[in-house]
């Protein structure tokens, strides 16, 4: 197992921006400081043939200009806050209204646009990059200087661990999340992968994808893959695409802190995918109580990967979390992190070919 370490590119004041390939025998991931971004992951099929599952862009530039968020961390907040407020002990806390009325991933400026600094992980059983910046008092509008810390790292058994944790000098809502966009074939519409998801519940949303606060049984519904089928089968009823937060087996009423776990060594199988023409398959686990799963509904017309044009529904997203809009939704378990304490979120992805 290898790290290497190379020049990206250069922001316009100077920065240097840097890329770092972390690989094993059978697979590589690839990784920038800019955004805390994940810009490949490359599978070696058993023919020999090598696959990029993800989607993003070739050069740095595409990253800077890019409003997809492609393989990029996302946060102080992931997914929607409701009317871009939200209230904290008697105070409240406006926010960027860049959804319409709402604040999506954290605001105009998020997360995917920011410098972080990388430090390389070597070890005999796994190699990855950690990368650590701080969120100032104030950063989006939220409360707390937060101190965050990014880690990937890739096993001998390809295993792609996407470990966030981050402490804070005040009280303040957080929810951070990677936003990679996969295809398991490597191009083309995902509607023949097929997808098994250890989930019989969704949150319900509004128009404007706000949660109502009710959650919401899938059986019979177009929303119901406890049993393997295909993304594409139902995808026609429901709307533009999927983009629903699904309720993982780490929810538990009784635990107020699973919004925001202090503890990572007990991960959940949430779903598995398979993609029937290369038989490449990712299983996702967490801690995390929530997962939203985003088909690409609005991609359009991107150029992105030597050229290639991505379209809707081109790759699905995956995106481990607290529930939306939680820090409005007092029957919502508590997204809220204290000082001295340390969020300990953890997200794998476990490839088989």
């Amino acid at each position: 197992m290898k790290v290497k370490k190379q020049k990206f590119g250069v922001l316009c004041d100077g920065t240097k921006v840097h890329l770092y390939t972390v690989s094993n025998n059978r697979m590589s991931f690839s990784c920038t400081d800019y955004g805390c971004t994940l810009t490949s992951i490359v599978l070696t099929g058993k023919t020999g043939k090598t696959t990029d599952v993800l989607l993003g862009y070739s050069t740095l530039d595409g990253y800077i200009n890019s409003t997809y968020c492609f393989g990029s961390i996302v946060g102080r907040f992931a997914n929607r806050i409701g009317k871009a407020v939200f209230s904290l002990d008697g105070k409240d806390y406006p926010l960027d209204k860049n959804d319409g009325p709402n604040t999506l991933h954290g605001g105009f400026s998020g997360y995917d646009k920011m410098m972080w600094k990388g430090e390389i992980i070597e070890h005999e059983k796994y190699c990855g990059v950690k990368f650590t910046r701080t969120s100032v008092d104030g950063e989006q509008g939220f409360p707390g200087n937060v101190e965050i810390s990014i880690t990937y790292l890739l096993d001998e058994n390809d295993n792609l661990s996407c470990i966030y944790n981050a402490t804070t000098d005040k009280a303040t809502p957080i929810n951070i999340t990677n936003h990679a966009y996969f295809n398991l074939k490597g191009n083309g519409n995902v509607g023949e992968h097929t997808l098994q998801m250890n989930s019989s519940k969704i949150l319900e949303v509004s128009p404007k994808l706000i949660p109502t606060g009710n959650i919401l049984d899938v059986k019979g519904t177009p929303f119901d893959f406890t049993e393997e089928k295909k993304i594409g089968k139902d995808i026609k009823e429901v709307g533009p695409g999927y983009d629903h937060c699904y309720v993982t087996e780490k929810y538990d009423l009784s635990d107020k802190q699973c919004g925001c776990p202090l503890d990572d060594s007990d991960l959940v199988e949430f779903c598995t995918v398979k993609e029937p023409e290369t038989g490449h398959q990712m299983s996702v686990y967490t801690n995390m109580e929530g997962c939203q799963f985003y088909t690409g509904n609005y991609i359009k017309g991107i150029c992105g990967k030597q050229g290639k044009i991505y379209a809707s529904h081109d790759a699905f997203c995956l995106e481990t979390q607290a529930f939306p809009d939680s820090p409005n939704q007092k029957d919502f378990p508590s997204c809220i992190l204290q000082p001295g304490q340390v969020m300990k979120a953890k997200t794998v992805y476990s490839f088989k070919y």
